[in-house]
């Protein structure tokens, strides 16, 4: 987005604002783009959350305000399994599967997230890391599913799918805020959501949620759609292929 174009909206924004003053605070919230095309050159691509905080008349320590963003997306079920070595090979050992667990998840705020809320609020909103709440698919020890949360944890952090972002959100004035998150080559298509939270003195005093869709397009969307709606087919251009280079292969080797 262009600089001139990112402030004409954020003044739309205050404008808004302006127009909607209640009697708690609101939250204008506003992403560069709504919906992240992925091509095969893709590498990656920062998103720009940023908008308006607006307080009702005579409030007071308003410069004390922090923000938090999440970006998470796309939930969906997945199988955590643990390996072990045993007899010098790597083998499956123990498995956990949760209900509903984010492809991606970014928090940026302000401060550091115990900078600014308590454990309980952190853990309600899901506010860090270490205070996300997986669900999972059975019954399961407290300690082991601590176990398979801190691998997945660890495994997607290592992957650049999940970050923790402090001190990453700019206030101006303590009415104006931004945040940059970047996004891997390797984030997941799907449905996101951008959630904005104002903190008073570590009270959530306001959220707002914007939607994000990231979708791939031209002969990648058309291969992932062939792979979900119609996995025998892509099977049989798969096994087609692959004969077919094994087959090219083997002709050139033995024209040389």
């Amino acid at each position: 987005m262009r600089p001139a174009e990112l402030w004409r909206r954020v003044l739309a924004i205050c404008a808004v604002a302006a127009l909607t003053m209640a009697a708690t605070p609101i939250l204008v919230p506003e992403v560069s783009q709504d919906r992240i095309s992925i091509r095969g050159d893709f590498n990656g691509a920062q998103l720009l959350l940023f908008g308006a905080i607006t307080y009702p008349p005579g409030t007071r320590n308003t410069d004390q305000a922090d923000i938090v963003v999440v970006l998470k997306g796309p939930v969906e079920s997945i199988v955590v399994r643990e390996k072990q070595k045993i007899a010098g090979i790597w083998i499956n050992a123990a498995s956990s599967e949760f209900r509903s667990a984010p492809g991606f998840y970014a928090v940026a705020s302000s401060k550091p997230i115990d900078q600014i809320v308590d454990g309980k609020t952190a853990d309600i909103y899901e506010l860090g890391l270490n205070h996300l709440q997986l669900s999972p698919a059975g019954a399961i020890d407290s300690r082991e599913l601590d176990r398979f949360v801190g691998g997945l944890v660890d495994l997607n952090s290592r992957s650049n799918l999940f970050k923790n972002l402090p001190n990453s959100v700019k206030i101006t004035n303590s009415v104006l805020y931004q945040a940059r998150i970047n996004l891997p080559a390797s984030v997941p298509v799907g449905d996101y959501t951008a959630e904005t939270f104002l903190i008073l003195d570590g009270r959530v005093e306001a959220a707002e949620v914007k939607e994000i869709t990231i979708e791939k397009i031209g002969m990648g969307r058309f291969i992932t759609n062939l792979s979900q709606n119609n996995g025998f087919l892509y099977g049989l251009i798969a096994v087609f292929i692959s004969v077919f280079l094994g087959w090219s292969a083997g002709y050139v080797f033995r024209k040389m």
